[in-house]
């Protein structure tokens, strides 16, 4: 098969693996079956059933990558939505999020240590609430692995999106802020997917903290990894 049709099958199985998670989301909506973890499994268990390689995946997958962009950009229209409202709450979503970002950075260095990880895997790890294409670059920049962070990345998205219901129960966080704030600085794009469900000024908030967050962590990443790692 040429490389157009092996790319154009990968695409629409991905495409078709999501249909079928998002049907599956609608008819139990429970934290457990959101969209990106049943897709995910889905095409894990096909590629490894029929034995095919991720970069022959790839060749598919990379178009769904490249819509990603597109996709961040799409965020804009409810924050403008909101833009009044986000004006008037932009000290306590930037403090929130500023004191979020670094106490889940520094947690997860310390976490590692403490769990006896080599210096590598922390340094790939210590990224993870931070968007792929970032926490790759910081992991890189202080001796980490590239991949292993963009798996730590995804592991943080998809724990958010499951558990976040769960634990804003466990602390009475109800105000969408809180919900904003706490899945756009803790599981970045996922995590602001999921907040999206719940409401879009909490969606909007969930935005505006996983970009402030991305530039926070970017500046206080090596300092982080010279004072705990």
């Amino acid at each position: 098969m040429t490389e157009g049709v092996i790319a154009l099958g990968m695409f629409t199985a991905t495409v078709i693996a999501y249909l079928i998670a998002v049907s599956i989301h609608r008819r139990f909506g429970k934290p457990f079956t959101v969209p990106v973890l049943i897709a995910t499994i889905i095409m894990v268990a096909g590629l490894l059933i029929f034995h095919i390689p991720y970069d022959t995946y790839m060749e598919g997958g990379k178009w769904i990558d490249r819509l990603l962009g597109p996709a961040v950009v799409a965020l804009a229209y409810p924050l403008y939505q909101h833009r009044n409202l986000l004006k008037e709450l932009m000290v306590p979503i930037l403090v929130g999020t500023s004191v979020g970002a670094a106490i889940g950075l520094a947690s997860g260095i310390l976490l590692a240590k403490w769990a006896g990880f080599d210096t590598v895997i922390i340094h790939s790890l210590a990224p993870k609430s931070v968007t792929t294409p970032v926490a790759m670059v910081l992991a890189d920049s202080q001796g980490g692995i590239k991949p292993l962070a963009a798996v730590f990345v995804m592991i943080a998205g998809i724990g958010g999106a499951i558990f976040s219901t769960w634990i804003n129960k466990i602390f009475h966080v109800h105000h969408y802020i809180g919900w904003g704030v706490g899945a756009g600085t803790a599981s970045h794009a996922i995590g602001t997917a999921r907040a999206m469900e719940v409401s879009g000024k909490a969606g909007s908030a969930s935005t505006v903290a996983m970009s402030y967050s991305t530039v926070f962590v970017s500046i206080i990443f090596p300092l982080f990894i010279w004072l705990f790692a």
